[in-house]
């Protein structure tokens, strides 16, 4: 008998190749691999800026939602930290230094949408950010730490001093998800959401690549 996966594992393996897509876009690759530039990578949190003030704004309309608000916690806020790492690397004036990319735009736009009117799809965006920060954002943020001297300023985006571990809380994270009200049909929903959300990840960087050659 084929076994049943839980809902956090079906979405866990339909959407591996969309992450890894995402993780292998040139521009990320090339910051990991320490041929991005310093500058490459205060593009990268410009843009995260963006993205995470609209996910994080969502976040404070839902919080009456029944559904979604049992997935958003005050120990994955990143907007204060990307303020001040963009302060750190950018200086006092960093909010008229930046501006959003058109993949960011309406990746923002897509945000603001489902935020606003479906906890289903609020909780795919939060779970594509929050969980990919607590995995493979912690690695990205010891890489830019050697790569470019940091120490704690410049990465805080990466750094989360108040969940001493990130494995359990991922485990607890899954499991509200196997336990979300959906049927099955609002979990296809869900899922497609997250590719959604990947391919706006990988867009993203192709931008990024763009931006960069263009400069």
């Amino acid at each position: 008998m084929a076994e049943i996966l839980s809902f956090s594992a079906a979405l866990r393996e339909r959407s591996s190749s969309s992450h890894s897509r995402s993780e292998h876009a040139g521009f990320m690759a090339d910051l990991l691999k320490g041929e991005g530039s310093r500058e490459d990578y205060i593009s990268l949190v410009a843009q995260h800026y963006f993205i995470y003030e609209a996910l994080e704004s969502a976040g404070e309309r839902m919080r009456r939602d029944p559904v979604a608000s049992v997935f958003i916690s005050d120990k994955l806020t990143r907007l204060p930290a990307l303020e001040a790492d963009l302060e750190f690397l950018v200086g006092p004036d960093w909010r008229e230094q930046i501006v959003p990319l058109p993949t960011t735009e309406r990746y923002v736009a897509r945000i603001n949408e489902v935020g606003a009117t479906w906890s289903g799809g609020f909780v795919a965006h939060h779970y594509t950010r929050y969980l990919g920060d607590l995995s493979g954002g912690i690695f990205i943020g010891r890489i830019m730490q050697r790569r470019f001297g940091f120490e704690t300023n410049g990465v805080g985006f990466y750094l989360f001093d108040d969940i001493a571990d990130p494995s359990a809380f991922k485990d607890v994270y899954r499991e509200q998800l196997d336990a979300a009200p959906w049927d099955d049909a609002e979990r296809e929903r869900v899922i497609d959401e997250v590719l959604l959300a990947y391919r706006f990840n990988t867009e993203l960087f192709e931008d990024l690549d763009r931006a960069r050659v263009a400069a």
